[in-house]
């Protein structure tokens, strides 16, 4: 992707969100598109939390690092997921909140990151308000996995991840409603939900 560095940098926020959407309001995006009764009230408390969309460079070409939840956990495992977590008392920022978390499950130190801003928070049908962090992650870098989390790390072409064309729509039951997600297939991984979601919005706004 020739000047992708430029084109992401223009396409998204360089600041944090006011602390209102941070905390106070409904995400600015998410699960909701599966249908309104599918998302938290807007006046559920939601859970803040950041994720960090490490963009990599493999093979000379930007690839954008995923992990796969490890099987034991309780939520969401085995689910692919951007390195990140719940945003604790002692994080600076959000944004500081998605380097430690980084830094904890793929031995990404912050130092090796260039944060070039972030996306629209994104709301889970889960009860959490995810903001996306976006970086450029300097070479040279190995990540290493924390197993206690993380079951695999593999990279995904930047050119195939930021293509909305490559997102497929299914329809599911759950909780005995329609839901609708987008989901993008990659060599035996399945990235979806939260995680697709956040993808496909970065690749609209290119």
């Amino acid at each position: 992707m020739d000047n992708y560095r430029h084109r992401i940098c223009t396409a998204i926020n360089p600041d944090l969100p006011s602390a209102a959407i941070l905390y106070e309001t409904s995400g600015q995006t998410g699960d909701n598109v599966a249908g309104h009764d599918f998302a938290p009230k807007p006046n559920s408390a939601l859970t803040l939390a950041s994720v960090l969309m490490p963009i990599t460079t493999y093979h000379s070409e930007p690839h954008i690092l995923l992990t796969q939840r490890a099987s034991h956990l309780q939520k969401h495992s085995g689910q692919v997921a951007f390195p990140g977590g719940k945003v604790e008392a002692d994080d600076a920022t959000p944004i500081a909140a998605a380097l430690r978390e980084a830094h904890e499950e793929v031995g990404l130190p912050p130092a090796q990151v260039e944060v070039a801003g972030v996306l629209d928070t994104y709301e889970t049908g889960t009860g959490f308000r995810i903001l996306p962090v976006v970086g450029f992650i300097a070479d040279p870098f190995t990540a290493i996995a924390d197993v206690n989390e993380v079951a695999h790390i593999f990279e995904v072409p930047l050119t195939l991840a930021l293509n909305a064309d490559n997102y497929k729509e299914h329809k599911v039951m759950w909780q005995g409603k329609h839901r609708r997600y987008h989901a993008l297939e990659y060599q035996g991984f399945n990235i979806w939900g939260a995680t697709a979601g956040m993808l496909l919005n970065l690749a609209k706004r290119l």
